[in-house]
């Protein structure tokens, strides 16, 4: 399996959640400063409060992409280990973040870190954890919020981008996927999920199991015209394999 990373992107994404986060720290520290030394001055405080919250959130959600260790492309391409050499993997390189091509079709990954007790019920997702997943929502981890809304907007983004850049050819529908990368997290009744959710570890026996639906399968044409375009689409890319069989 080939890997195609853009490690110019995440270098540049850490250090602005690293900026985020330390300037969000100073400004929350700033805000308590001043509620102390003169509690007239509300309005400021909590502003910087609110402004401070609102960097470190945004310090947390580039953090937890782009530097929090291990990061989203090395799992999930560590996963992928021993698919063959006809699958590649594209890492922030394509017009969605994280996108798996091959000869079985092709596959648009939403990688979560989330803990906890993951389900979906009666139409809406649910994470449960008490207290300790209250303080690391507030502090180090993002809500669950709604993935199969991002996935859809992905498969809607690589549909019109397959439209757009190859108008006389054809293309199976994606696959979409959401991978839990925290082996911490349980996963419960997903029965009702509108899309596939699944830890990390089972994300290869998925593809192989959906790669074997010959109707979403890639020509070699296909292969060939998708990799083409999408390692024209960014300039500075590391390109790496794994050793596999082929199928």
């Amino acid at each position: 399996m080939r890997i195609v990373t853009n490690e110019a992107l995440i270098k540049r994404n850490a250090r602005i959640g690293q900026v985020a986060s330390l300037v969000g720290l100073v400004i929350l520290i700033g805000g308590v400063i001043i509620n102390f030394r003169d509690p007239s001055q509300v309005g400021l405080s909590m502003g910087a409060l609110l402004f401070g919250f609102a960097l470190s959130q945004l310090g947390i959600y580039f953090g937890n992409r782009y530097a929090r260790p291990p990061r989203a492309d090395v799992v999930l391409s560590q996963s992928l280990k021993g698919l063959d050499k006809r699958y590649t993997i594209y890492h922030y390189t394509a017009p969605v973040s994280h996108l798996l091509i091959g000869p079985g079709g092709f596959w648009v990954i939403l990688p979560r870190h989330q803990s906890g007790n993951i389900s979906f019920e009666k139409g809406r997702w649910q994470q449960k954890g008490g207290f300790r997943l209250a303080y690391m929502k507030l502090f180090a981890q993002e809500g669950l919020g709604r993935p199969d809304l991002e996935l859809g907007a992905d498969l809607e983004t690589i549909k019109r981008y397959l439209k757009k850049e190859f108008l006389d050819m054809e293309f199976p529908e994606p696959y979409p996927v959401l991978v839990f990368l925290n082996p911490d997290v349980q996963l419960g009744n997903l029965a009702d999920a509108p899309v596939p959710a699944l830890p990390v570890k089972k994300l290869k026996d998925h593809v192989k199991k959906q790669a074997k639906e010959k109707q979403n399968r890639l020509s070699d044409a296909q292969l060939k015209a998708l990799q083409t375009a999408i390692e024209g689409f960014v300039e500075d890319e590391t390109v790496e394999e794994l050793e596999g069989e082929e199928e």
